[in-house]
């Protein structure tokens, strides 16, 4: 089945959950699938920032998608849906880093080689191509890499989020952006140039 009817059908499972379970209005709902659309393409740029595997970003966009329904009524627009969402998808994920901190080594070496094993199932593409996924792979790897508070804003700031948006998604201060973002810029470098 193709992963947006797939969506599709999950969201309405959780549609049909949470009127049962809750009482949420069409209202939610509308709003709800509205964000979704809108903010997917960025909640699945956060996760790969995070995490390297397939089916495990598919869990964490779930996941995240679940928290934002939950937290829909408590939104107060106090700050833009974007920064909302964005708030949402870090608190999940860093939530998923601490748990697999402590699993590390036994996850590099199975990413290493389901790594491997993807590159191996790809058709080939055009030159060029090939060569711009070889270097978002390598950059979202050495992302991973990071230090957790390096990883949040780096992958914010690689969506275009101001630093004004990055202190209110992580709820710390625009010049503490600026600080982390530059370590984050430095470490960045320093294992793109190992690689």
């Amino acid at each position: 089945m193709d992963n947006s009817v797939e969506l599709a059908l999950q969201k309405q499972d959780c549609f049909q959950t949470a009127k049962l379970q809750l009482g949420y209005s069409l209202n939610n709902q509308q709003t709800f699938t509205k964000w979704i659309s809108q903010y997917e393409k960025l909640l699945r740029h956060i996760i790969i920032g995070f995490e390297a595997k397939p089916a495990i970003q598919e869990e964490l966009f779930q996941e995240i998608a679940l928290n934002i329904w939950r937290a829909l009524p408590s939104f107060r627009a106090d700050a833009a849906v974007k920064t909302f969402i964005a708030r949402i998808a870090h608190n999940v994920l860093a939530t998923h880093v601490a748990k697999s901190v402590k699993t590390i080594k036994t996850e590099q070496s199975s990413d290493e080689s389901s790594h491997n094993d993807e590159q191996q199932c790809e058709q080939p593409t055009p030159y060029q191509s090939l060569d711009q996924n070889q270097r978002q792979q390598k950059l979202a790897q050495a992302i991973r890499q990071l230090k957790l508070e390096q990883q949040q804003v780096i992958t914010l700031a690689l969506e275009g989020m101001s630093y004004q948006e990055i202190a209110e998604v992580l709820v710390i201060s625009t010049n503490l952006v600026g600080v982390r973002l530059q370590r984050a810029k430095a470490a960045l470098m320093q294992l793109l140039e190992a690689a």
